[in-house]
Order: C-alpha cells, then structure tokens, then sequence
C-alpha cells in the first residue's frame, strides 16, 4: 500500500516508546598456577562460549610482575601452543606500567588499542588483562572501546584487585586530575583470581587491598566484619588461606551487590559500595598518587567512620573496634594532606574538594555512604562541614 504523503495534511507523532533488557553473565573463578599447561582453566573458560575453532586473544600484562615472575610472558605463549585448537595468541604480549600510572597516561589507551588493530582481534575475540587493578581499568576500558566491546578475561594480580576492582563492572583512567574522568560499564567474560600472584606481593600491596574487605564488610556484612577483626593477625603475617576466605566473601558481597542492588551501572546519584571513597580519591590525588588506592580507602573509612560516630549514628564502641581493626592491620589513618588547606574551602588542596568532585562525577544530588551501625550502610546527601573538621582532629590525635 502506497501512502499518498500530499493527502495527509498532519501526522500524530507520539513518542516511541521503548524497553531494552540485556542480560549479563560472567563467573569469577579461583585457581593457581593459570598459565601452568597443566591446568585447564583458562582453555576451558574460553571453550566454553560455545563456538568452533581456536579464538583469538591478545594480552596485556602488569610490567611490575616480571620483576617476581620472570618466565610469565613465556608461559603464557606456551599456554598457548599447549591449546591450539582452543586459542591463539594474535600477537606478543604487551607490558604497560603498575600502578597508577597506568591510569594517567593516555597513549597507552591508544597503544593497545593499536594491539588490538594489528593483532586484528574481532568482537569475538579475547583481551587478557594481567595485573593489578589500575591495569585492569585502562586494559577494561580499551576493550570496551575496542569493536565497541572486546571479550575481557581479567586476571587480577593483587589483594585489592581480586576482592574488588576486578570482579567489578567498571573500567576507566583518570584525566583532567580527576580519577576515574573516562570510563565504561562493561562486565568482563570472566574473572581469573589466580593465588600464586599473591604470594610475591610486597607488604605495603598486600596490606592495602584488605582495606576494600573492611569496607564491603562494614556496610554489608557484620560477621565478615568480625571475621577480620579476630584474623588481623593471621593476615599480617600472610596466612595465605585467611586472605582466601576474605577475598573470596569479599567478591561474593560485590557481586550480590552488583546483581541484585538495582543499579549496576550507578544510573543514579548513589554509589553505596563506595564508603569512604570520596575521599580516598581526593587524597590520592593530593598525594600525587604516592598513597596506594587502598590505604587511601583505608583513611577514607577511618574518617567516615569517625564523623559517623560524632554524629552519633554509631557508638563510640563501634568505633574505636573499626579503628583498631585498620590500625592492627598495619594502616596509617592519619596524613598532613587531610587538614591541608582546611580553612581554604576554594584552595584546590582542600580535602573537602573532594566531596564536589565526587557529586561531579555521579550526577545528580550528593551521595555518601555513611555507618549506620558496624555491618550497615546508610546514604546521606548532606554533610556538616564543621563536624567533618572535628573527625579529622579527632583522627589526628587518636591516630
């Protein structure tokens, strides 16, 4: 039927109304010794979505691990010429730097996304990113942004990076001075916590990721808590099954959270998970990221646990339990860059910057998460200032 266009003098054009559900899948696994051709895992893992013949992968991998694991990149082409029919190794793996610096210079987001061109991966194929969480957002980012999306098998190489950041649905760098300015939510194919990565960590690695343990635990999970109250001693002297049993709850509660808490992709004004983090941001960046992600988390806790128990929403018992536990672990909780500038409120190293920039970067209305007991979370979109002032006093002379 032809519509004759002149007869119709006027349309009724309502809007379209539409509906979009995407289901997301993806398993987070725990092994040792992955890239041994004796263990399966990483074959299997790839076998498993399904289609015929070898895929295609490419890796990129945490330049720090080398000094600790000199034969890894050799083990991984073995791997590789180990599983022929199930994998391929496009091209020779790539090393980016640790840390944070992985996370502030652009080209290398434009380096491996060259990997990824002349290794001439498809959305059907893999990008293997090894290292620790920094690593794991630049790497999780390139592949979002790769083909609009590249399979990503994380493989998480620290503390913070297995209980946390790598079982997550972000990815992201930092720009503009600002953490996290560039991003995506992009769940990975799957997550590979391998435990012999742990054993070579140093102290200051090891110690930091339990900080995102205490936090998850605080604001989800009253016996988790206790549980890492009663082991700090086994976890400072690296029992390694005691740090299984926390990273393993600890990935457990983010990924119920993840799943179950309404909104994956924090299209709101809320991000709970995030409990002291407005200002562990804040402090790396004032500390030209010397401070560790998670001993800056760690005094982000220690500071809104603090204005939580001055303003009465938990019992100076509570509190003084929390700080224990972070002190007993090893934390310091108290640096001159938390009262820097604290009469300055426009001063860009004031700390209470930190709180715009946060509200900046999820939208909408202030959100923090505060303690409304040891083991529950509560979110509060206003702050007293003058009160926050007192926790940190109170920081520095307990701490």
């Amino acid at each position: 039927m032809v519509v004759d266009i002149k007869k119709k003098s006027t349309f009724n054009l309502q809007p379209i109304h539409q509906t979009v559900s995407v289901t997301f899948n993806y398993n987070v696994y725990f092994t040792s010794c992955l890239f041994d051709v004796k263990n399966p895992l990483l074959a299997q893992v790839i076998a498993a979505d399904g289609e015929e013949g070898p895929k295609k992968i490419a890796a990129v991998v945490d330049g720090g691990l080398l000094q600790f694991r000199r034969e890894l990149l050799r083990q991984i082409s073995a791997y590789s010429e180990y599983y022929p029919d199930t994998l391929t190794l496009a091209a020779e793996p790539m090393l980016v730097p640790a840390g944070e610096s992985a996370k502030n210079n652009p080209q290398l987001l434009e380096q491996i996304h060259q990997l990824v061109d002349k290794a001439k991966l498809c959305r059907h194929s893999y990008l293997l990113a090894v290292g620790g969480g920094a690593v794991l957002d630049l790497v999780g980012y390139a592949a979002a942004t790769a083909h609009r999306g590249i399979r990503l098998i994380r493989v998480p190489t620290t503390v913070l990076a297995q209980n946390d950041s790598g079982v997550g649905v972000k990815n992201g760098i930092n720009a503009f001075g600002k953490k996290n300015f560039l991003g995506t939510f992009a769940p990975p194919y799957a997550v590979l916590n391998d435990s012999t990565f742990l054993t070579t960590l140093n102290e200051r690695d090891w110690r930091a990721g339990i900080a995102e343990a205490v936090k998850v635990a605080l604001i989800k999970d009253t016996e988790f808590f206790d549980y890492i109250h009663q082991n700090t001693k086994a976890l400072v002297q690296r029992d390694m099954n005691t740090m299984q049993q926390v990273i393993y709850r600890c990935a457990q509660l983010h990924m119920q959270h993840i799943a179950n808490a309404g909104d994956p992709f924090e299209m709101g004004s809320s991000r709970p998970l995030d409990f002291g983090h407005w200002a562990a941001h804040k402090l790396e960046q004032l500390t030209n990221y010397s401070l560790r992600h998670g001993e800056a988390v760690a005094i982000g806790i220690a500071l809104d646990s603090t204005y939580s128990y001055l303003l009465g929403m938990i019992s100076r018992l509570e509190w003084r339990k929390i700080i224990k536990t972070l002190s007993a672990l090893g934390f310091t909780l108290y640096i001159p860059e938390l009262a820097e500038h604290i009469s300055q409120p426009e001063h860009p190293r004031n700390l209470f910057r930190g709180l715009s920039e946060f509200r900046e970067h999820l939208g909408g209305e202030l959100t923090i998460t505060l303690l409304q007991s040891v083991g529950k979370g509560i979110e509060v979109h206003e702050v007293n200032l003058p009160l926050y002032r007192e926790a940190i006093k109170v920081l520095s002379t307990e701490c």
